[in-house]
């Protein structure tokens, strides 16, 4: 059995190849975790790829789902998983040598960490992506108590969550399904109580996959789901502006309206799902929209 206390989390679609490189990559690390693998009703090879990899790789719970449930599938893993920390990895990307162990005595001594935003390294020449760069500059400052600057979002794929917080306010939601779905998670993790923070010295890889989605579509799903989390949880004058400006950039921006037909047809679910931030969380979210 594994000694490590951090269970890796894949989900994937139709990437065979990256996600095969990617298992070895954990494979190689020691600890070695157990990694769950929810195949989003892949139509490749993925599944007895798969299969295969795990005979000589070691823990590898492979999960095919009869649909693709995007985002979410991540819940099923976190649900399957028996440690007490789980690190999300998305099929392109994989975690440095001592970032899980780093990660569990960060999660150990800080029992309020609900989640661990870790620097995320980009490509062969290992560039630092932008949000690390903003994450570390973030305006909520740094309490002195926790191990980097307060954050208020994250990358899925360079993240580490503790179990029992991410199933308290329920995981990734159905309603969003893919693109931009952290926002809605990390709100619901700072309003349950839970802190959020960057942690440069634990680090992530990510060598973007060649198989990658339409460019177009990606941004309506984010311009979609950054409405659907407005209304979902903003004031409502908030949502109502927000509502009015994407109308508007309707009429010099075609994915806007694409994204404005989206929002209506989930808006009854995200409606059904509305919860009020606190107050304290909805002044954090300001100073963040507020800063350069």
């Amino acid at each position: 059995m594994s000694a490590a206390r951090t269970t890796v989390v894949i989900a994937t679609r139709n990437r065979c190849a990256e996600l095969l490189r990617t298992l070895g990559k954990l494979a190689a690390l020691r600890p070695r975790p157990p990694v769950i693998v929810l195949d989003n009703d892949s139509d490749d090879a993925t599944a007895p790829a798969v299969a295969a990899a795990a005979e000589s790789l070691g823990e590898i719970h492979l999960i095919r789902l009869p649909h693709n449930a995007g985002a979410t599938a991540r819940n099923l893993g976190v649900a399957q998983a028996d440690t007490p920390y789980v690190a999300f990895s998305d099929d392109d990307s994989w975690w440095a040598e001592d970032a899980l162990p780093r990660a569990e005595r960060t999660f150990d001594s800080h029992p309020s960490l609900g989640l661990l935003a870790a620097r995320t390294l980009v490509g062969p020449d290992e560039h630092e992506d932008p949000v690390s760069t903003q994450m570390a500059r973030s305006p909520l400052g740094h309490d002195p108590i926790l191990p980097g600057p307060s954050v208020l979002g994250f990358l899925a794929c360079s993240s580490i969550v503790r179990r029992e917080a991410f199933i308290e306010v329920g995981g990734f939601s159905s309603v969003l399904h893919f693109a931009g779905e952290e926002t809605l998670l990390a709100y619901d993790l700072a309003a349950a109580g839970w802190q959020l923070c960057y942690v440069s010295g634990v680090r992530a890889h990510h060598h973007p996959s060649l198989v990658r989605g339409d460019r177009l579509e990606r941004d309506v799903r984010q311009l979609r789901n950054r409405m659907l989390v407005t209304w979902m949880r903003r004031p409502v004058p908030v949502a109502l502006r927000a509502s009015f400006g994407l109308l508007c950039q309707t009429l010099r921006y075609p994915p806007a309206g694409l994204a404005a037909a989206g929002t209506l047809l989930r808006l009854p679910a995200a409606l059904a799902r509305r919860r009020r931030l606190p107050d304290e969380v909805e002044e954090w979210i300001r100073v963040l929209d507020t800063s350069p």
